[in-house]
């Protein structure tokens, strides 16, 4: 592999519409190497595209590994600045390109840029990962949770987007991508410097590594953070993985105890009165039941990544667009999205598996008039009907609020506030309640 490819630091990217100029004849045999969008079958967008070009001999290395290529051996050090990545989307010049990010609002459409979130960090952890080693079979790495994805302002569509990422923390065999979304307030006001109000959203990503022959855990190369910024970074991950472990440990001690009991039982208390006594139920609550939406998808080859699986960053816009419209059908108009607050890749999704997104809104909280919070719950089955099975393979969590001007103009004080009608329900809402306090 080209050590340059890994060693200097990363030029920004950039990202080229994928719609087809109707004007202009396609070459297709004008490079030896095939573009992303002509292997057959592999998913891609823009963002794909541009990494795929930008990294070609990373992809083509994964694309056709060495067979009987011995696991890589010797374990390196990188910093920080070896996987960073940008990428930019020329959106105030090229308009095919603002055609495909734009959505009914003139806004960036977060779904789709929940799927190049994805590549990116992807990219970010082959780089971090690589040995700069032909003669060794790559790490087969895949997304294991999005730990936190929050909008700190609206993104347009007509003013040029940036996203930088790079790796802050590793593990053993897990690696912490952090990403920015970058766009300055005024497109004639362009600086080489970014300041704080100009990241308009924040990402981290978490990937673990596997053999790619035997599918077990395998180490991943050291990270070594350069800069003050670089160490403060490691050192809150750190932090995070350590308050992740307490937590767990505390919950397992409350629910030996019972603690959680009382808790169950206030949050059943209405729901009770609902089952039992529905013309008695508050008008100003729902059951979690009777928010729920539902759809279905049989995975197609189109929608694999580079390792034959379907793309994580597919199957998070595809459950955000399920969020949306159940927080949509909730509220009685349209939401506004704030957090992904937490998805868990709990196994893999391979094509041609009979895929069932299920949503509903866990809990609201309305205390605060001026920012209402409606927290969805995205839940996918892989459901398998010739052998009767079906599994959980990821769930999300999407956090929605609305405007209290929309509100007042629809003729409503408030949303309404949910409430769980089992203990099962119960649990799955105090989960993440206690989840998000952590």
């Amino acid at each position: 592999m080209d050590n340059n490819s890994t060693s200097s630091p990363s030029k920004t990217i950039p990202v080229n519409s994928t719609f087809a100029n109707p004007f202009e004849t396609i070459d297709a045999s004008s490079s030896l190497r095939k573009p992303l969008s002509l292997w057959p079958g592999m998913y891609h967008s823009p963002v794909t595209n541009a990494l795929w070009e930008a990294r070609s001999n990373i992809f083509e290395r994964l694309l056709d590994p060495p067979t009987d290529a011995p696991p890589q051996t010797e374990l390196l050090t990188k910093a920080p600045s070896r996987s960073r990545t940008s990428i930019l989307y020329n959106f105030s010049t090229d308009y095919s390109l603002r055609e495909q990010y734009r959505d009914p609002w003139n806004e960036v459409r977060i779904g789709k840029l929940l799927e190049d979130l994805d590549a990116l960090a992807g990219t970010i952890s082959f780089k971090h990962c690589s040995d700069d080693n032909n003669t060794t079979r790559p790490l087969l790495l895949v997304t294991a949770s999005v730990d936190k994805i929050a909008l700190k302002k609206p993104i347009r569509v007509d003013t040029d987007l940036k996203i930088v990422g790079a790796a802050t923390w590793v593990g053993r065999s897990s690696i912490a991508i952090k990403l920015d979304v970058i766009q300055q307030a005024c497109q004639g006001e362009k600086t080489d410097t970014t300041d704080d109000d100009d990241v308009a959203l924040t990402a981290n990503f978490t990937f673990v590594a596997r053999d790619s022959k035997t599918g077990k855990s395998a180490p991943v190369n050291r990270l070594l953070p350069e800069t003050e910024e670089e160490k403060n970074l490691f050192e809150e991950m750190e932090e995070i993985d350590r308050l992740r472990k307490k937590m767990r440990n505390e919950r397992g001690r409350a629910l030996e105890k019972g603690e959680e009991t009382e808790r169950l039982n206030a949050l059943l208390a209405e729901g009770r009165i609902f089952c039992d006594m529905p013309a008695l139920a508050n008008r100003d609550s729902i059951l979690i039941r009777d928010t729920t939406l539902e759809n279905s998808i049989i995975c197609q080859p189109q929608q694999r990544n580079i390792h034959g699986r379907i793309f994580g960053g597919f199957l998070m816009h595809r459950a955000f667009e399920l969020a949306f419209s159940t927080a949509y059908a909730f509220a009685g108009l349209r939401p506004c999205f704030l957090e992904v607050d937490h998805v868990d890749f709990l196994r893999p999704v391979d094509v041609g598996d009979f895929l069932r997104f299920k949503s509903c809104v866990l809990y609201t909280e309305v205390e605060n008039l001026e920012q209402p919070l409606i927290n969805v719950e995205v839940v996918a089955h892989v459901t398998r009907p010739e052998l009767r099975t079906s599994e959980v393979s990821n769930t999300f969590y999407f956090t929605f609020t609305v405007k209290p001007e929309a509100l007042k103009k629809n003729g409503l004080n408030k949303i309404l506030t949910v409430v769980p009608a089992t203990e099962e329900e119960a649990r799955r809402v105090l989960e993440r309640m206690d989840a998000e306090k952590s």
